[in-house]
């Protein structure tokens, strides 16, 4: 058993009739860790999920979660919650009596099971006797976020748990996951916002028709090699153009979908050569007052990545 990680996958294998789901995954998710998992749809994110927490079994390879080998049976492991496809809710039972049902489920007094704290946590308490029906997407994302956390996990997986989020909400949630890992639990979420997956994990794994394309912190995915797109707003737009057109491996793109006005200069380089860019604009009294990727580095590896791996099959 290894008490170091919060899971460790090694050679993990599932197929649903020809359709291979997974094929040779490993996964390695250290406690106080947001791990983030990202892919094309189709990529076998789900179906890792769903193995996570118990609602399948793996067809080969080795799962630990907790310290504690996955056997055959179809069982969420003990110190698990989350969800996976959006939460499972009764809509006609107010955000209160959810909660209490799925404490009952457990065999808890929901007197004493925390319902009342859970939907404290995740903003919840003025609409805790409202039919969760009429509830938001949203809404209904941050109540399933309750329910997982009635069990006080020490692993959190959570399937697009941004869905539906409000900035407000999102800002919320996030201050939920942080505060959790600080305290040591485990959180893998599957998401497709680059944004959420830079801002909150400290690895990514991103996979690509049932494979491993990539697994470690999303910094190396922005290494320093690649070329990106860079959108710059400067006090001077026609001195900045020229600077960059006579600078040493900086490309000015003109494409007007990327530009999206007069003011904006967009160049591609590398990270060296954009630093350099930046120092030859001050030289040259430019002032630079936003310097953005056009695509996040992380989107943009993911793209390079997956769009490799469908490529070679």
């Amino acid at each position: 058993m290894d008490t170091l990680h919060a899971v460790r996958a090694r050679g993990i294998t599932k197929s649903f009739g020809e359709v291979v789901a997974l094929d040779g995954i490993d996964l390695d998710v250290t406690p106080g860790q947001i791990h983030g998992l990202v892919g094309p749809n189709g990529a076998g994110k789900t179906t890792l999920l769903g193995l996570l927490l118990g609602l399948a079994v793996a067809d080969g390879g080795r799962l630990e979660i907790l310290g504690t080998p996955v056997g055959r049976a179809l069982a969420a492991p003990d110190g698990v919650a989350g969800f996976v496809d959006g939460p499972g809710l009764y809509p006609s039972l107010t955000a209160r009596q959810n909660l209490s049902a799925l404490a009952a489920l457990r065999g808890r007094d929901a007197r004493t099971a925390g319902v009342d704290e859970a939907l404290d946590q995740v903003g919840l308490t003025d609409v805790a006797d409202d039919r969760t029906r009429g509830f938001s997407l949203g809404m209904r994302q941050r109540l399933g976020l309750a329910a997982a956390l009635l069990t006080q996990p020490r692993l959190l997986v959570l399937d697009e748990p941004s869905n539906g989020l409000d900035p407000a909400g999102k800002r919320h949630v996030h201050g939920i996951l942080n505060r959790l890992t600080a305290d040591g639990t485990a959180v893998v979420l599957s998401s497709h916002r680059m944004d959420d997956l830079e801002a909150l994990c400290s690895e990514v794994t991103i996979l690509a028709t049932g494979r491993v394309v990539f697994s470690g912190p999303p910094g190396k995915l922005a290494a320093e090699n690649r070329e990106l797109d860079y959108r710059l707003v400067t006090s001077d737009p026609e001195a900045a153009r020229r600077v960059a057109a006579d600078a040493t491996a900086i490309h000015v793109v003109d494409d007007t979908h990327v530009r999206q006005d007069a003011g904006v200069l967009v160049v591609r380089a590398r990270v060296p050569a954009l630093d350099e860019l930046v120092v030859q604009l001050v030289r040259a009294g430019v002032a630079l007052r936003e310097l953005t990727p056009v695509v996040s580095p992380l989107e943009a590896a993911f793209l390079a990545l997956t769009d490799q791996q469908e490529a070679s099959r």
